[in-house]
């Protein structure tokens, strides 16, 4: 069609030739289409057709040819319409202008064709960022990719634990939206809405390996089975895309609470038989870190921080602080040489109670080292963590671990990595 038309622009059709009079009388020029008085051959005078329609008026002044009919040549000055006949030749377009045309139709058709085939050339090229995930294992596990971000790093140019544990949330909500179980609600089932319930975390166990740095592309897949009776385990692994190695893995353990009463639930057998067709018998992918975690107070605390206060933005949907800010808040007491000189390496978080947006809040920790801030200890850290509400409430009790840095990146322990040469 494109083509049609292009030829059409640049070979009009031709139009008929003048019909020559049997008589006397010269050719007509138009004269039946536009009433354009007709010429005789042998004579200079003009002669006017005695039936020509007069021209039409418009507001009592004349439109129309008539003017063209008083300035018409004699038929002696007009040019013969045998003297140049059509041919072939002579009717062909501009070549220059008949090859842009082409051209640009052919550029336009090009450019159609890759934006359709377009595809990402390798695999951390930025399109994986925006992967939605997708359901592998027979339905049961979820997996989608990530690419961290510059406002996502630390001061080592390393994720922060707070963007790892985004990861691991936003994959979890992900895979239930993908499964359409997804209802009214912050991760709720249809039928959890129904019953105006919603799921709360009781334990939270990580283990980093390696932090990922600015750039790299992770894989992140996550799965769900049953814990007890009335409970939920949802496992975590985070992999180098590249490379497939595992980077950090995470277990928890999941109930269900009346938002509207705020107290904990029993599973329905409706909310059941929504959700164990997605449950994996899988062993938990960290093992249970069966060691009790110590309540803190102002005695056997090391490290205080006080005035903690939730912002809006640290509420989720549901009206409680959001369960990676708590993290934060517990690092907020952790002393400043561990940061400096350690890099977190485990994490084990027991939920108590939830927090408001007017809560007040303070953090504690101790610390099973007094060496810390030595780079070159052999050894890890341990710190015990308990962040309360200031009335006494326990919120989240914790234990971390941390390592030397450069530990991964060397042969021993604590050693600095050689200047290179």
């Amino acid at each position: 069609m494109v083509a049609t038309a292009a030829t059409s622009a640049f070979f009009p059709a031709a139009s008929p030739s003048p019909s020559p009079n049997t008589g006397s009388k010269g050719s007509k020029i138009g004269a039946t289409n536009l009433g354009v008085p007709k010429s005789k051959s042998g004579s200079g005078s003009l002669r006017v057709k005695a039936n020509a329609q007069a021209p039409p008026k418009i507001n009592g002044t004349s439109v129309g040819l008539a003017s063209s009919v008083e300035g018409m040549k004699s038929g002696d000055d007009m040019p013969s319409s045998h003297s140049h006949p059509r041919t072939f030749i002579n009717q062909l377009p501009d070549w220059s202008m008949l090859l842009a045309a082409i051209t640009t139709i052919f550029l336009a058709a090009e450019k159609q064709w890759m934006m359709l085939d377009w595809k990402p050339k390798r695999p951390d090229m930025l399109m994986d960022s925006f992967d939605l995930g997708r359901i592998v294992q027979d339905g049961l596990v979820f997996r989608q990719n990530f690419s961290i971000r510059s406002y996502e790093i630390g001061a080592d140019r390393t994720a922060s634990i707070e963007t790892l544990m985004n990861h691991l949330q936003e994959t979890a909500l992900n895979h239930v939206k993908s499964a359409g179980l997804l209802g009214d609600g912050f991760g709720s089932t249809p039928e959890m809405t129904k019953k105006n319930l919603i799921w709360v975390v009781t334990k939270m166990q990580v283990v980093i390996d390696r932090y990922p740095t600015w750039g790299d592309v992770v894989q992140v897949d996550t799965w769900v089975s049953a814990s007890g009776k009335n409970g939920m385990r949802r496992d975590w692994v985070i992999r180098d895309s590249g490379t497939g190695a595992i980077l950090t893995r995470a277990s928890s353990v999941w109930v269900m609470m009346n938002k509207l009463t705020r107290r904990l639930s029993k599973m329905p057998e409706e909310v059941r038989g929504e959700i164990e067709p997605y449950f994996w018998n899988f062993d938990p992918v960290v093992e249970e870190d069966g060691r009790k975690l110590t309540k803190l107070d102002d005695k056997t605390a090391d490290f205080v921080r006080t005035g903690l206060t939730p912002r809006w933005s640290d509420l989720d949907i549901n009206q409680h602080v959001n369960n990676v800010k708590y993290i934060g808040w517990i690092l907020e007491s952790a002393p400043l040489p561990i940061l400096e000189s350690h890099e977190l390496s485990s994490l084990t978080l027991e939920y108590r109670r939830e927090c408001g947006r007017d809560s007040v809040l303070r953090s504690l920790t101790t610390v099973s080292d007094a060496g810390v801030g030595d780079l070159g200890t052999p050894g890890g850290v341990e710190c015990q963590h308990l962040l309360q509400l200031e009335n006494g409430g326990e919120i989240v009790r914790g234990r971390t671990e941390w390592r030397p840095k450069f530990a991964n990146n060397l042969g021993s322990v604590g050693e600095l990595p050689a200047e290179s040469t």
